[in-house]
């Protein structure tokens, strides 16, 4: 790692701290802070949502995959796109209008403040821990590239994002979205990608040398392709940090369009990667760790500059997605949790500094979980597999269930059952999501016909304001 290279890293790191400064003049307001005016055109807000739906573990994470299946490491970030996609196509409409900041907001209006309490816990801990995942991520880039002990680098790595967010939450994570995007972008697609294939020889040098499994769209196997179906096509339709980025753009059209593009963004990204990951196989046919095949190929081929130019593309994927998601808890703690038990009549300039502390608490915690987890893998298939599994089914129930009333329950039990699944069956099974699927599923059913005759009135009322909500979007 030359020189130049370092410095490439450090003065990214440098603009990412100055445009952050800059957004900070931008929060004036609550919506400001959390929603960035709700004012996003097209072409922004489909580079904010591609940078914070791509993070680390989707850079990393598919390179891995790629030297070890070959093409068929796509699914990993093809769910993802496809999960972005069926946001765009199926559920835009109904919460773009809905005129709500987090998805715990809308469940409290479809089922009852019960619902948006929990529901705020289990996705804050949810982005919490995403967050966690890409601080890891940052941690092992900065390690790798300057040499510095791995707790100092997630510290300065997390601490940079913190910064920045803090000051000018959604504005400051806009703009530095932008760059991290066109960074991202022109480094996997126009350097990466192409260099990689160049250095194996081309495309048909690589078909001759690799085995035909490696171009084999299934060969990690049906029961692994469905896990990352489950885990991440799933959550993304109920993921917090997806809808506040959705709820960011100027008008339905173009949050829809947005995720749709997103989607195919991603679709492309996964592709990009796991043909970087298939070169890694020619060129590293030994590695000791599938994880550092993205690292290593961009120290092996990459000359001095572009080396730094692509090492910041990593972690501009893993910092946009660290952004979007400590703002996220931050906003589901400070706007459902708090302003609404106990600081209903706080005033707006109060309300944006106290949104600032909070993200000052959750990245404090995120960084703190990073230096003691210090596994990307764990975390996010933790955070995935509850979100997924409690409150996939309230939603969409929400949504097309008229009947449906028992959010609370079900994202309790729901809740329980992933968890006491993954401490039974292991933190890799996918078996617990299926389970609390399941008695998402049952309980929202049960409890929904069995509730006492005054609670079903209640519920009838505010299924009727809904549906006029709805009718009138």
């Amino acid at each position: 790692m030359g020189t130049l290279d370092t410095g490439v890293i450090l003065f990214y790191f440098l603009l990412l701290i100055i445009v952050g400064i800059l957004g900070a003049k931008k929060a004036k307001t609550v919506e400001d802070y959390a929603l960035a005016g709700r004012n996003l055109g097209l072409f922004i807000y489909l580079g904010c949502l591609s940078a914070v739906i791509l993070g680390g573990a989707s850079t990393i994470g598919t390179a891995k995959l790629g030297y070890q299946f070959g093409l068929s490491g796509i699914w990993f970030v093809f769910m993802i796109g496809l999960g972005i996609t069926v946001l765009g196509l199926f559920f835009t409409n109904q919460i773009y209008g809905a005129n709500v900041t987090t998805i715990s907001e809308l469940l409290g209006r479809r089922y009852n403040k019960e619902t948006r309490l929990i529901s705020a816990l289990v996705a804050a801990i949810y982005t919490m821990m995403v967050s966690v995942t890409q601080v890891i991520g940052m941690g092992t880039i900065i390690h790798a590239v300057l040499g510095w002990n791995m707790a100092v680098s997630m510290l300065v790595g997390g601490g940079i994002v913190l910064f920045y967010t803090i000051l000018g939450g959604m504005w400051s994570v806009t703009m530095t979205d932008i760059i991290q995007f066109i960074i991202m972008t022109v480094g996997i697609f126009f350097v990466m990608l192409p260099m990689s294939l160049s250095h194996v020889g081309g495309w048909k040098s690589l078909s001759e040398q690799l085995p035909a499994t490696h171009f084999d769209l299934t060969s990690m196997g049906w029961a692994n392709i469905f896990q990352y179906f489950l885990l991440y096509t799933l959550g993304m339709v109920v993921s917090q940090d997806i809808w506040q980025r959705v709820f960011t753009a100027r008008t339905t059209k173009i949050a829809r369009s947005g995720a749709v593009y997103a989607g195919l963004y991603s679709f492309a990204y996964a592709l990009a990667l796991s043909i970087i990951g298939m070169c890694a196989v020619i060129i590293f046919p030994t590695i000791n760790d599938p994880q550092n095949v993205f690292a290593k190929m961009s120290l092996t081929i990459l000359p001095h500059g572009l080396l730094g130019l692509i090492l910041a593309s990593v972690c501009s994927a893993l910092m946009s997605t660290a952004s979007g998601t400590l703002l996220a808890s931050s906003t589901l703690i400070s706007h459902d949790i708090l302003k609404q038990y106990w600081l209903k009549d706080i005033s707006d300039q109060k309300f944006v500094f106290l949104s600032r502390m909070i993200t000052l608490t959750i990245g404090i915690i995120a960084i703190t979980f990073a230096i003691w987890i210090q596994d990307v893998l764990v975390a996010l298939d933790v955070a995935y597999a509850i979100l997924s599994g409690a409150i996939f089914v309230p939603v969409v129930l929400g949504f097309f269930w008229k009947r449906a009333k028992a959010g609370f329950y079900s994202i309790i039990i729901s809740s329980l059952v992933v968890l006491v699944g993954l401490a039974v069956e292991g933190l890799s099974s996918t078996n617990p999501i299926m389970y609390g699927i399941a008695a998402s599923m049952i309980s929202m059913i049960a409890f929904s016909y069995l509730q006492s005759s005054s609670n079903i009135q209640q519920g009838n009322i505010a299924v009727e304001e809904w549906e006029d909500e709805q009718s009138a979007l």
